[in-house]
């Protein structure tokens, strides 16, 4: 008997589509024809718009696209803004009104301006996602259409070939040589073979030999289904949750979640010793609590999430301009931290507009025959499109027409066979198959050879001879497929075990040039500390002919046969001396990629076909193109709209400084708010008043946190771009540290001239003070976002702008009506002049520091690469972010 899941799922399609029996697998597919209310030939146009509107788009509900509302009140989820509410609400029932006012008017604006950034962000992104929608082939009254796969509806009939990712539940009305990888559903590695029929009722997903599932992927073969459920109504609905929570944590996610960690031990350490020692110091409760607090607040960079969305989105948004869309907002900081891309070479290497530039016999001479077979293999078969089909039946024919020619049957290509063979009838009324493929595959099926004198064995001399011309045309960079025959009595379907004995005919040559400029662009990628290495399935000559014509060494070349007699650890010593991986198989791609991020690397994997989808999900950051098939763009973390290494180029340097920006935020604000915290810490435990007023360093901590909101849109040196950048916790408590007590030492210089010789009041000091720490910390801005001095490096119009406003405002607020509100004085003249050379000092002082800081941190990272251990592939991600 089926589960009670089982049975909520029949009832669920029961009152969706309205069939006496949810079992939809297990009925005649003429009797759920009738039931859907649908046929052969599929529903009409408009039949099928009202059903969109019954049922909905088919797509699952998702959690991402949040109300404004809903993204508005998660900005208050904060513990931090939490205990501030807590806090207000506390002062205003001791009486503290004014006070609380001011707490509470500071949290909404700092909570609105993260809600303004997070939420245009998303929108954003969203947008993005929106360019590459999925497409399906379906059957409108008969006639074959592209529509978007979210507009497909129960009763549709769609059409399925080898790479597509299946867009809906349903049973197989056809099929030819129809293999499925079920594993997002049922973890089964090997691909399922899938033929119509019935399954038993209680049959589970596994067993449903006659049933498709959508996200599940077509590796081989050809198929008409039936639709009979879509959205969240599919077996993939269920568990669609489940497979979202185990998408794992990029390491640029555990780089902020372990600061955050960081940010937390350092604020519980301040709050509780300034707590306890102001009470010890006969302070009042609340305003001790508030000052605790406040610190808290002051050291925590509660703005970093809205930054991170923003300055990503932007990210997202400028490597759009550029082609590259992003289909998943974290691979953004891993493309930028790419030190290794793996790439096939048709059409990012070479031009990808294959030409046919020859159909030669056995003996290497012109055959109109091979032309004219080569051709009704390539425009009758029906399976996965390619080019060099599409190279085929671009060359106009010579001699007998194909239209003297009937199609039969057909027997599709697969990764495993490498050939494919179609079946015509003649006008003798006989049955010609005719077999197109890899040329040693297609030997492996022949028995004869086609010569001038006739038909005649394959024997060991003539095997010899065609492999010598496939190795002389493959080392002057062509393409080799072979071409056989066999003739059969005439009979209505034909099978693989007919690819026998078959009479080898002759080859075809393809030519596929090195793309215009890609020598320049690989040489890019290495100024930018990208190694490409190239992984085909191609031979070996041809491949290697490419790598030296566009500038990689060729010279040290793995093929799939030498790597499948490699253990695992063997593996993974080859691959780092290895350029060239030829004659590859869809799961040695996987393994490759494997051995490379063991070995420390961060690798990105460029594919576009079937074979390539677990190379892209093994991979650190997986890129396809618009073109790919379909389970292909769906494992791929970034689209690129051209297929050209240059592109690529462009979106690692929008990733690196999407990075960049990112730490320049988390610099900024560690380094000026931890030193300045810790100041008033110490200042606390010695001052017979408090250094600053909660209210205070809100304002403070809110004032400074306006100009970064401009960081996503900074500029970034030219020099930060030519390395990998990659998250290092231990370097972020470095620099706190560093740059953090070269700020503490000046607020305890701004303390001694306030106390010895300003002779400050309470008030002039925490106004003076607030000026001097706000001034320092927008000082710091400018320094640490640049890694040259201050003065070389131009920042964004906006960031400049945005910190020379706040700085003016800064030094004018103790002089505004309301100033008193928040417990400011008006500055005596030589206070002001001597904060403000206390200002330029530190600048001067911090540039200095930076200098020794970023020379002494290189020294380290160039020590740390010297040489890499063999580990698990999080260890190379340990290098610095300078």
């Amino acid at each position: 008997m089926p589960s009670e899941v089982d049975q909520s799922r029949y009832r669920s399609v029961d009152r969706s589509t309205g069939l006496a029996n949810g079992a939809y697998w297990s009925i005649e597919t003429h009797e759920l024809m009738r039931r859907l209310e649908t046929s052969a030939s599929g529903l009409g146009g408009s039949e099928a718009a009202s059903r969109l509107t019954k049922f909905g788009k088919n797509t699952l509900m998702s959690k991402s696209g949040a109300s404004t509302l809903v993204v508005f009140a998660r900005q208050f989820r904060s513990p931090l803004v939490l205990i501030l509410i807590f806090a207000a609400i506390v002062s205003a029932f001791v009486g503290e009104g004014q006070e609380a006012a001011i707490i509470g008017a500071i949290v909404l604006a700092s909570c609105v301006l993260s809600f303004t950034q997070e939420y245009g962000a998303s929108r954003a992104t969203e947008a993005l996602k929106r360019r590459i929608s999925r497409k399906a082939v379906v059957l409108r009254n008969g006639i074959e259409c592209s529509v978007g796969a979210d507009e497909i509806v129960p009763g549709d009939v769609i059409r399925l070939s080898a790479g597509n990712l299946i867009p809906a539940d349903g049973v197989i009305l056809n099929a030819r040589d129809f293999n499925v990888s079920e594993a997002v559903l049922t973890g089964e590695t090997f691909p399922v073979v899938k033929a119509p029929g019935r399954s038993a009722a209680e049959a589970s997903v596994a067993q449903r030999g006659n049933t498709v599932f959508t996200g599940t992927s077509v590796r081989s073969g050809t198929a008409t289904v039936l639709v009979a459920a879509t959205g969240d109504r599919t077996e993939f609905a269920s568990i669609a949750a489940a497979l979202e929570r185990s998408i794992p944590e990029t390491d640029f996610a555990r780089g902020i979640r372990n600061f955050g960690y960081l940010m937390t031990e350092i604020m519980l350490v301040i709050v509780i010793i300034v707590f306890f020692a102001n009470l010890l110091l006969h302070r009042p409760l609340i305003e001790s609590l508030l000052f605790s607090l406040a610190l808290a607040v002051g050291l925590t960079p509660e703005l970093l999430p809205a930054i991170i969305s923003v300055t990503l989105a932007r990210g997202a948004r400028a490597m759009a301009a550029n082609g590259v869309i992003v289909r998943r907002l974290d691979a953004i900081e891993n493309l930028g931290s790419m030190d290794l891309l793996c790439t096939d070479k048709t059409g990012t290497l070479t031009e990808g507009v294959i030409h046919l530039d020859g159909w030669l016999d056995i003996d290497g001479n012109p055959s109109t025959d091979i032309l004219l077979w080569a051709r009704l293999n390539a425009t009758m078969q029906t399976g996965l499109k390619n080019p060099l089909d599409e190279a085929i039946a671009g060359v106009q024919g010579e001699g007998a027409s194909m239209a003297a020619f009937a199609k039969v049957d057909e027997i599709p290509y697969d990764f495993i066979r490498k050939r494919l063979s179609v079946v015509v009838r003649t006008k003798d009324a006989e049955d010609l198959l005719i077999t197109k493929g890899a040329v040693q595959n297609v030997l492996e099926a022949c028995g004869f050879v086609q010569t001038a004198n006739g038909r005649e064995p394959l024997d060991h001399l003539r095997r010899a001879a065609i492999d010598e011309r496939f190795r002389r045309w493959s080392a002057d960079g062509y393409r080799v497929l072979a071409m056989a025959t066999r003739r059969f009595e005439s009979r209505g379907a034909f099978s693989r075990k007919d690819e026998a004995d078959l009479t080898f005919a002759g080859f075809l040559l393809f030519l596929d040039p090195p793309k215009e400029g890609v020598r320049e662009t690989l040489a890019a990628l290495t100024q930018r500390g990208i190694a490409v290495k190239i992984i085909s399935g191609d031979n070996r000559y041809v491949t290697a002919h490419l790598a030296q014509a566009v500038g990689l060494r060729a010279d040290r070349i793995m093929t799939g046969e030498d790597l499948s007699k490699l253990t695992k650890s063997g593996l993974f010593a080859g691959v780092q001396h290895t350029n060239l991986f030829v004659e590859i198989d869809p799961n040695q791609k996987e393994r490759i990629v494997q051995a490379f991020r063991s070995r420390g690397h961060v690798v990105g994997y460029l594919g576009d076909g079937i074979n390539d989808a677990p190379a892209l999900h093994e991979a650190d950051v997986g890129i396809s193109v618009d073109t790919a098939v379909d389970v292909a763009r769906e494992a791929a973390d970034i689209i690129l709209l051209k297929q050209d290494l240059g592109v690529l180029v462009r979106g690692v340097d929008d990733g690196r400084k999407t990075f960049a920006n990112t730490m320049k935020y988390i610099s900024i604000t560690t380094s000026a708010n931890f030193g300045n915290m810790i100041s008033m810490a110490v200042a606390s435990l010695f001052l017979p008043f408090l250094p600053l007023l909660a209210a205070q360093i809100l304002l403070n901590n809110f004032l400074s946190d306006i100009p970064s909101l401009a960081i996503a849109s900074d500029n970034v040196d030219p020099e930060q771009l030519r390395r990998p950048r990659r998250w290092d916790i231990g370097f972020v408590r470095r620099f706190m540290i560093g740059f953090g007590l070269v700020s503490s030492l000046f607020d305890f210089a701004t303390f001694a001239f306030l106390l010895f010789l300003a002779h400050a009041t309470a008030a002039t000091f925490q106004t003076a003070w607030f000026v001097e720490s706000l001034l320092t910390e927008l000082a710091i801005v400018l320094i640490v976002r640049t890694h040259k001095a201050f003065w070389k490096s131009r920042p964004s119009p906006l960031l400049a702008w945005l910190t020379l406003a706040v700085a003016v405002v800064a030094i004018v607020i103790p002089y505004i009506p309301f100033a008193a509100r928040f417990g400011f004085v008006p500055l005596p003249l030589p206070v002001l002049v001597g904060l403000v050379a206390i200002t330029a000092a530190y600048l001067f002082a911090s540039e200095v520091t930076k200098r020794w800081f970023f020379d002494h941190e290189s020294g380290n990272f160039h020590r740390t690469r010297a040489g890499p251990a063999i580990g698990s592939g999080t260890v190379s991600r340990s290098a610095h972010i300078q």
